[in-house]
């Protein structure tokens, strides 16, 4: 959806006092440490998906995990925009957040056996946690907003009738045969969840939302995102040191895990060495804050976070038979990850460049990593052969980007005397 800078959106009204908002008219808004108490229960979720994917390493497998994760973003995405508004210095706002995070690890205990059978099964906990969380805080926001914030109140009207939408989905779901019908009432729900900023919340009786509705602080919202970023990149990290603590000390395993640890760092690298600033500055200064949030950091960000997960599972199976051929599990875990990461940080970085290129460091990335994907099985690559391969080529992509940056920046530089003056 377009990001063309329009007129800057009108600022709220200063919040009266004992308002439960944040007075950041657009700007800077600090990340409280609750907020950051609050993600503490995402880095076990994460660590679930991860886990959920590593048991069905199959085609169904992975769109059940793939729903899973839907469900852990949107859950995670839409109180940072919460928080973006309410000030977490207020006690209500704070019971809320924690309510939140309680909701939040109910879903996440719940995760590996969503689609659980009997005893098992526990759709119903996940699904309860979930609609309890989003349609809470939904409304909780709207009573935060009613009083001074009427447009603000309205779009939060908005976004809990679709979550209300889709309420009866996910219950359908929970109710249905966790092997057969469930997953099908659980992606239309999903369907419909993602679809609600794409169509501006539109509502019978209450119209759709506008971009003037969306006054955010840029800068908070680009520092949650990094933030999630850290929290999928923290989860492999702990997950390869507690697997290699595990294991019998060897060369192979420890080759092993010197290979995870270089491919977590290389895309930190890529994300954090020139994305994640740059988009930073972009939505900071941008005069419709909120619509490059709604693209590059409620929908960008799900595929840089996605392909981390998908990579830590690949991280695992590698310790455990460092020197086997590479599996077709191994293959899809790791070249695919890392192309769903590289794919997912490109678009980002288009969208925050001036330019809306794609980065052709990313693209050849992407390139390399599906002809090794290719070839792997016909060269009979171990699984060590392969992460290394796939770790050399995410240092192409690093070297070729930072290259390329700094050798246009000095050029730049050449050209401007103003800014060589600086």
């Amino acid at each position: 959806m377009s990001d063309d800078s329009g007129p800057a959106p009108l600022p709220s009204a200063s919040p009266r006092a004992g308002s439960l908002l944040r007075n950041h008219h657009g700007g800077h808004a600090q990340v409280s440490y609750i907020e950051l108490f609050f993600d503490l229960v995402y880095v076990f979720a994460i660590t679930q998906v991860s886990h959920t994917l590593h048991q069905g390493l199959d085609a169904l497998g992975l769109a059940r995990t793939a729903l899973l994760f839907f469900a852990v973003w949107w859950a995670w995405i839409y109180t940072v925009w919460a928080a973006n508004w309410a000030d977490p210095a207020r006690t209500p706002v704070r019971i809320m957040l924690l309510a939140g995070m309680l909701a939040s690890l109910l879903i996440a205990v719940a995760l590996p056996e969503a689609f659980g059978h009997g005893a098992q099964d526990r759709g119903a906990l996940f699904v309860g946690a979930y609609v309890t969380l989003q349609i809470g805080r939904t409304l909780f926001m709207a009573w935060a907003m009613g009083r001074e914030n009427p447009a603000g109140m309205r779009n939060m009207l908005r976004i809990t009738a679709w979550f209300a939408l889709s309420a009866p989905f996910w219950l359908m779901g929970a109710l249905a045969d966790p092997a057969g019908a469930r997953l099908g009432w659980w992606l239309a729900a999903v369907a419909i969840e993602y679809a609600g900023p794409l169509a501006w919340f539109r509502t019978p009786g209450l119209g759709r939302s506008v971009a003037q509705d969306w006054d955010i602080s840029g800068a908070h919202m680009a520092e949650r995102g990094a933030l999630f970023v850290l929290i999928a990149l923290g989860e492999g990290i702990v997950a390869t040191g507690a697997s290699f603590a595990a294991l019998p000390a060897s060369p192979a395993t420890t080759t092993a895990f010197v290979i995870n640890f270089a491919g977590s760092a290389l895309m930190w690298w890529i994300y954090f060495a020139i994305g994640a600033e740059r988009g930073a500055e972009h939505i900071a200064g941008h005069a419709e804050a909120g619509k490059v949030a709604r693209s590059a950091y409620t929908y960008l960000h799900m595929p840089i976070a996605g392909g981390i997960v998908v990579t830590a599972v690949a991280d695992a199976l590698l310790l455990a038979e460092p020197n086997v051929p590479a599996t077709t599990a191994l293959i899809a875990t790791q070249c695919g990850g890392t192309v769903l990461f590289l794919v997912g940080t490109g678009l980002f970085k288009r969208f925050a460049s001036p330019h809306r290129n794609f980065p052709l460091s990313h693209l050849i990335g992407v390139g390399g990593l599906a002809l090794l994907a290719l070839a792997a099985r016909p060269l009979h690559l171990s699984a060590g052969a392969l992460a290394a391969s796939v770790v050399v080529a995410l240092l192409i992509v690093a070297l070729w980007e930072w290259r390329s940056f700094h050798g246009g920046w000095r050029r730049a530089v050449a050209a401007d005397p103003v800014t060589t003056a600086l």
